[in-house]
């Protein structure tokens, strides 16, 4: 009974309109204190300080500063103008140059919403310079923004790290094959829907032009080489990877590529600031959210539900992504994160399933979130930069939402999609 009055008021305070933070608090301070619990405000501070002084969580703040500075420091640029250059003249044209470019910038930021906001303005640009469709620009740029956070390095995976204790190492090298699989389904989608409509393509560039491009782009192309490089070869941590690719998108900025003043620095930081403190503060308040789920047994609840229903371990992961779905469509994807990983973790203990392996269904089904109404946050971040009407944008995104499904099945059910990398590293 607890366990569903928590859901109808958490859900309810966010349709509502109340922010996902004071939705987690006050739902959970409101039980405590109906049930009587004595210290509600003290073990509230205690638990909300708690949840944000995590070594791990360091590297929050400072990918989402280097997702700024590559966006406002020409280092977006140069990685559209090599994927046009590589892959402008398939089938698809500057649709294929969106996916790769979204490919080779997930290994940089970490974001699905840096990635549709910064260099989602890049690729909508030219693809209208282009004769494009204005409303197959807007989709294929929210859906390839979702590659970011699952190719490393990646937010999210450092959010579940935190909840979990997994490493998060392992959890970046789980996301490459995911990653490309959802590249791979996107460009199927983008080959078909292109041939039908006959979008352009860009004639072929000779080699000599591509290596040119891709000399301009060595730069850039080179923080992908010091960040995953860096984190495998044990030179440095998760989090210190994040400060070093700070410092090195300040560096190709503001020396090499001379695009940032100490004005627009301010701006970056301050915006950068912001976006950190919303995203700590949730994960602050969901550590006490979690407290409370685990003090009133509501994890024992569920899985007693669950197995009440069935014990085939098929069926209870099937379950599990059709709450992940369902929660992804009202919740954003960090409280989705927070709030069902403590839930799920004893029925994955149960059914036998790696941590790592339901980490990538967790994010899988939360990059599926971005892109569905009414808490799509690539969705409102592309139609924001667009002026694409939400509803004719969820329309345009939906065969790419089919794609990272079939992605999301394939890693459930065929374990060595994402526990394959992770196994080299021993």
């Amino acid at each position: 009974m607890i366990a569903l009055i928590v859901c109808v008021l958490l859900i309810g305070l966010m349709l509502v309109g109340v922010p996902v933070c004071v939705a987690m608090g006050a739902t959970s301070a409101g039980v405590f204190a109906a049930l009587g619990f004595p210290n509600i405000l003290a073990v509230m501070a205690q638990r909300i300080y708690n949840g944000t002084t995590g070594f791990t969580l360091l590297a929050i703040p400072f990918f989402i500063l280097a997702g700024n500075l590559m966006n406002t420091g020409g280092i977006t640029d140069r990685i559209f103008n090599f994927a046009k250059a590589m892959v402008g003249h398939w089938p698809g044209g500057l649709g294929q140059v969106n996916i790769l470019s979204s490919v080779v910038f997930s290994g940089m930021s970490g974001a699905a919403v840096a990635d549709a906001a910064g260099l989602g303005i890049i690729e909508m640009k030219a693809m209208d310079d282009a004769g494009y469709d204005h409303r197959f620009s807007a989709g294929i740029t929210a859906a390839s923004a979702t590659i970011g956070p699952v190719i490393p390095p990646s937010i999210p995976f450092v959010v579940f790290a935190s909840c979990t204790g997994v490493s998060v190492s392992r959890l970046f090298a789980a996301g490459f094959i995911p990653g490309l699989l959802m590249a791979l389904a996107m460009a199927v989608c983008v080959y078909v829907i292109s041939r039908r409509k006959h979008f352009p393509v860009t004639a072929r560039m000779p080699w000599k032009v591509r290596l040119l491009y891709f000399w301009k782009a060595i730069p850039s192309l080179l923080t992908i080489v010091i960040i995953i490089g860096g984190i495998w070869g044990g030179l440095f941590t998760p989090t210190e990877a994040a400060i070093i690719a700070t410092f090195y998108a300040l560096f190709l900025s503001s020396v090499v590529y001379r695009q940032i003043t100490w004005k627009k620095l301010m701006n970056i930081v301050y915006d950068s600031l912001l976006t950190s403190c919303k995203t700590l503060f949730i994960i602050a308040i969901a550590n006490f959210l979690a407290y409370f789920m685990l003090h009133q047994r509501i994890p024992n609840m569920v899985i007693q539900g669950m197995l009440s229903v069935t014990a085939d371990p098929q069926a209870l992961i099937l379950m599990i992504i059709f709450v992940l779905l369902v929660l992804g469509m009202f919740l954003e994807g960090t409280a989705v994160i927070l709030i069902v990983t403590p839930i799920f973790l004893p029925i994955i203990d149960k059914i036998g399933m790696n941590y790592v392996q339901f980490g990538v269904i967790v994010i899988l089904a939360s990059m599926i979130g971005l892109l569905t109404p009414p808490v799509g946050m690539s969705l409102y971040a592309v139609s924001s930069v667009t002026g694409v009407r939400l509803l004719d944008l969820s329309r345009e995104v939906l065969p790419y939402v089919f794609g990272i499904f079939l992605v999301l099945l394939l890693c459930a059910f065929w374990p060595p999609l994402s526990l394959w990398i992770p196994s080299l590293l021993g």
